[in-house]
């Protein structure tokens, strides 16, 4: 076995709820809530069927989520994250891994723009670049260089501007 062959791959059950946060409290610590991301998932639930997880056995080593956005008024996006990997497994491509398959499985499904908050040197290997200074923006507190985005469709980033929100329709 290499690289992360010994995780099970799947997709996120409505049972694996408490599993993530603890992994995501472990992962981030509970200030995690803090962040503007968190505003934009705040009392919403993430896209059904774009959730997965990472598992050893039965327990939940890492997972990945999204969320519906709108990038200005009229530009639908998603939100990955929060991505995370068990402290025990980081390292070893679980996130690369999760990244691929969530990104291949909203372009089957008609995504067009992702949007996160992140580190470019991470994210680049998945194909994320840099939000062009003041084009688009998240609820402060942000840092803007940590804003990051991917084009699922080639060209689905031009014209998009303003501040990434939680759609009018929720």
């Amino acid at each position: 076995m290499t690289g992360t062959d010994f995780f099970k791959l799947e997709p996120e059950q409505p049972d694996d709820g408490p599993a993530i946060e603890t992994l995501l409290d472990l992962a981030f610590g509970v200030d995690r809530f803090e962040k503007s991301s968190y505003r934009l998932r705040e009392n919403r639930a993430p896209i059904s069927g774009l959730g997965l997880v990472l598992r050893r056995g039965e327990e939940v080593m890492g997972t990945i989520r999204f969320w519906q956005v709108s990038a200005g008024a009229d530009h639908p996006a998603l939100l990955l994250g929060p991505l995370a990997m068990h402290p025990d497994y980081q390292g070893v491509g679980g996130g690369q891994r999760l990244m691929r398959e969530g990104l291949a499985l909203a372009v089957s499904q008609g995504h067009e723009l992702v949007f996160l908050v992140g580190d470019l040197p991470y994210y680049r290997k998945a194909g994320f670049r840099q939000v062009p200074p003041g084009q688009v923006r998240m609820p402060v507190p942000y840092d803007p260089a940590r804003l990051l985005y991917q084009e699922l469709r080639p060209g689905a980033f031009e014209g998009v501007s303003g501040l990434i929100q939680v759609p009018a329709t929720g």
